[in-house]
């Protein structure tokens, strides 16, 4: 069905791809009866806001802010009649982390998960030619059930509040792009394709699936809009010789043409920019297009001032070219799968990405930032009655981010968890699952791995063993022994990653966080923890450990900006560890990093 397939919404000769943004009318269900009052026939009050955009930060009153429950979302649309007698959708690029979805008062569907697309077939309900009322209702609740995992309370005055398990604020909301959606009966609905690359020649290997019976015509253009290959049939190999590759900073994209044809009717087109290169890791090594790699980059949020975790075109632009700047080749989806526009835009830059399933707060703590970044251990949560729950939900995600994301050139590994407990028997079978469900997902057969805290250690935990590269995150010099024990941290860390080294596991390691937190009006001599000098120390104190280490074969720094948190006593508005502030600005140590990036070669310790 069409409902799987998460193809990017174009338009094209044979589709219609109608972007619905703007400011839709707006209403919190402050009691929790909505439904019952049937707000699906329309929302009351005249508030307005814009989608996409979380709907936390523009508004004064702190109870809005803070509002956990559902929010309701409404907009009349215009549906031609020259879309009936085709397939009609309306596709939500995101709703934060549950929606029901009414057209004209009668429910057309409904999803859970927070930070993915899902389509909803409205085809049959449509009033072609008129006005059609679109509500929706979305709830930001958090639970041990769904991820990102959290809990929901219920203050002394009856409202509820969120508590999550996890160190980034609970923005929600339409935070990305709807559309309306129009295809043919018989429509491509999912492309898997694959690379083999050597010196001389591509492999691409391709499978299409349709909703009926056509004949499928494959064209391959290349930049100057010159088809390089053809073929014919649903799946095959094409073969290309001197190819043009998709290189880090050098990116190549094809455009991958699709043609459904019933005779001399074309029945549908659907045309997919691609990238040929090859990803595999040998040994200690992560090889591109079968040359080594050394990730430079960050983990990083979807975040910005105003409109929270909603999507903003000019925000993404300017962080690319801070990226680039800064020397950067690569980033984390930490920790949640971005809005699309994200790797379309990486895969033009040539940028790496390790994309994260939403997976975030599978510890249970309400400080996990800390817990986590200690080494303060947590037992059994994957003993719990609600873990069958949760791993349902969280292999469905995994499913959709894979299924949306598996032809960009620029995702060259996935990330199933961040920060889980690990240390528990329990987790093994829970893990080895999601490992599994990847692997058979992926056409690309992309490397795979989860970001470990400290008290995953190589002594306790329970999973780093199906990873096929580790992936750490480590705070030595500030949860660990900061301030004037710095040096202790140093030789700390160094103790640890002997331990690594001892089990000769023959596998990269990255670090995928690592950082301190710094106010950017701070300065002091002799440094002290919050200010910029500190922050600089840290970082050269913790460079000079991944440098004395062959394996290690990337850093991405925590963070690439400050981003919003809940409050707390740790969080000063939010966490600081960002390499430029929320504004986009840098600190002190994107200087210090620029020269240390710019001096690092992509093959940095690839010839040991």
């Amino acid at each position: 069905m069409l409902e799987y397939s998460l193809l990017y919404p174009e338009n094209t000769e044979t589709r219609t791809a109608q972007k619905l943004d703007g400011m839709w009318r707006f209403a919190i269900d402050w009691n929790g009866e909505g439904k019952e009052e049937s707000w699906q026939n329309g929302i009351p009050g005249r508030d307005t806001i814009p989608v996409p955009a979380s709907f936390q930060d523009f508004y004064t009153d702190k109870n809005i802010r803070e509002f956990t429950g559902d929010v309701w979302y409404e907009k009349d649309i215009f549906i031609p009649l020259s879309m009936k007698g085709e397939r009609v959708y309306l596709r939500f690029g995101a709703a934060t982390h549950r929606a029901v979805v009414y057209l004209n008062g009668e429910k057309a569907g409904e999803h859970e998960g927070g930070f993915l697309p899902f389509l909803v077939d409205i085809t049959k309900m449509v009033r072609y030619g008129n006005k059609n009322k679109v509500v929706v209702s979305v709830n930001n609740e958090l639970n041990e059930t769904n991820i990102p995992c959290g809990m929901t309370i219920t203050l002394s005055n009856g409202r509820k509040m969120s508590k999550p398990y996890f160190d980034f604020y609970n923005y929600s909301g339409l935070q990305r792009s709807v559309y309306l959606l129009s295809v043919s009966q018989i429509a491509i609905e999912d492309i898997d394709i694959s690379y083999s690359v050597s010196d001389d020649k591509a492999l691409i290997r391709y499978a299409i699936r349709t909703s009926g019976k056509a004949e499928t015509l494959i064209s391959l253009f290349d930049e100057e809009g010159e088809e390089a290959a053809s073929a014919e049939g649903n799946s095959g190999t094409i073969e290309l010789r001197t190819p043009h590759l998709w290189q880090v900073h050098n990116a190549y994209l094809y455009n991958f043409r699709v043609e459904l044809r019933s005779g001399d009717n074309t029945l549908d087109v659907y045309e997919l920019p691609i990238g040929i290169r090859e990803v595999r890791i040998e040994g200690t090594k992560i090889l591109l297009n079968n040359a080594p790699i050394y990730f430079k980059g960050f983990g990083k949020h979807e975040d910005s001032d105003i409109v929270g975790r909603g999507f903003n075109i000019g925000v993404m632009k300017r962080d690319f070219e801070l990226m680039k700047w800064i020397g950067a080749n690569s980033f984390r989806t930490s920790h949640y799968p971005y809005d699309e526009e994200i790797y379309r835009e990486a895969d033009r830059e040539g940028f790496l990405i390790i994309d994260e399933v939403p997976a975030v707060g599978l510890f249970e703590s309400l400080s996990n930032f800390l817990d986590a970044g200690t080494g303060k251990g947590a037992k059994s949560f994957f003993s719990k009655t609600t873990t069958p729950t949760l791993l349902n939900a969280h292999l469905k995600a995994l499913e959709e981010m894979i299924v949306r994301d598996k032809n960009h050139p620029s995702v060259i590994a996935w990330s199933l968890l961040n920060e889980p407990e690990s240390t528990d028997d329990n987790s093994l079978p829970y893990f080895e699952k999601l490992f599994s469900r990847a692997r058979d997902l992926d056409p690309q057969q992309r490397p795979r791995t989860f970001a470990m805290e400290v008290s995953s250690s190589p002594e306790r935990c329970k999973c780093y063993h199906l990873s096929d590269f580790i992936a750490l995150n480590r705070y030595y010099g500030w949860y660990i022994l900061g301030g004037y024990e710095i040096g202790e941290a140093e030789k700390k860390f160094r103790e640890e990653m002997e331990r690594w080294k001892a089990l000769s596991l023959n596998k990269p390691f990255i670090f995928s966080e690592y950082g301190a937190d710094t106010l950017s009006s701070e300065h002091k001599l002799p440094s002290v923890m919050w200010t910029q000098e500190y922050q600089i120390e840290v970082f050269e104190m913790l460079h000079r450990v991944f440098d004395s280490y062959d394996f290690v074969r990337g850093e991405q720094a925590w963070a690439f900006a400050d981003f919003q948190t809940t409050e707390g006593l740790m969080r000063v508005n939010g966490n600081k560890k960002g390499i430029f502030t929320r504004q986009r600005q840098p600190k002190d140590i994107a200087f210090v990093l620029k020269k240390r990036w710019e001096n690092l070669p992509l093959d940095y310790k690839g010839n040991l």
